[in-house]
């Protein structure tokens, strides 16, 4: 299973994120909350490299 995780706001991103992977789920996400999720030891693809696209919208 997969789980798509972009916030504007981190707060306890990590939190879940560290449920999620625990649970069996892998984690895809985008900028700065890849960034955090990555940043907390969690292992987390960027959306752009699942997708082979560009990033858009500076990940907007």
């Amino acid at each position: 299973m997969k789980a798509l995780l972009s916030v504007f706001d981190k707060t306890g991103i990590t939190d879940l994120a560290a449920v999620l992977v625990e649970a069996g789920w892998e984690l895809l996400s985008s900028g700065g909350t890849a960034k955090a999720i990555a940043d907390a030891g969690l292992a987390v693809t960027d959306v752009a490299d699942h997708t082979g696209m560009p990033i858009m919208l500076g990940h907007r």
